[in-house]
């Protein structure tokens, strides 16, 4: 397995619309390997191919503690949303960042599993809110988007300083 580079906001690559996968391939199963790996480092709980730099509608997540409870969703489509709920969000490819997000409090979703068998899954809670997260980067959207105009250019500002700091730090090293 290897570790993948997570691209951060506002980095143009995550507004790409990911394609569908055509079948799901050894390919597409090292990928989910690898962005797992890639998540549990980062101390993450989800995460979308296109945050990896990779256009295929696959996302894996893991909301356990103890990562014991890895789920994959290739091609996810949501099919019914019921309720709202708000929830503080934060995002691997917005690091440091977190806001309120209004989303559906329960979501039912349909995609392939890493053996290319459809399933359909009813989610709730921090699941449901999860799916539509990362569901929302296969089709280029982060979840600063859902912030004012005023609130996304603070973190937008905010981040591009950090990463210019980042820079010159290793160029110091």
């Amino acid at each position: 397995m290897s570790r993948l580079s997570i691209l951060e906001f506002p980095d143009p690559r995550l507004r790409r619309v990911a394609k569908p996968v055509e079948s799901v391939t050894e390919r597409e199963r090292k990928l989910a390997a690898d962005m797992l790996e890639t998540m549990y480092e980062a101390r993450g709980i989800g995460l979308a191919a296109t945050q990896v730099n990779e256009g295929v509608r696959l996302v894996v997540m893991d909301l356990s503690e103890d990562r014991s409870e890895p789920r994959f969703f290739i091609n996810p489509e949501i099919t019914d949303r019921v309720g709202s709920q708000t929830c503080e969000e934060g995002c691997l490819s917005v690091p440091g960042i977190y806001a309120e997000v209004k989303r559906a409090e329960k979501v039912t979703v349909r995609a392939l599993g890493l053996d290319g068998a459809p399933f359909e899954l009813e989610a709730d809670g921090l699941l449901a809110v999860c799916i539509q997260h990362e569901i929302d980067h296969l089709d280029g959207k982060v979840f600063v988007d859902y912030l004012s105009s005023l609130k996304r250019r603070m973190v937008e500002k905010r981040l591009r300083k950090q990463q210019r700091q980042d820079k010159a730090e290793a160029t110091r090293a």
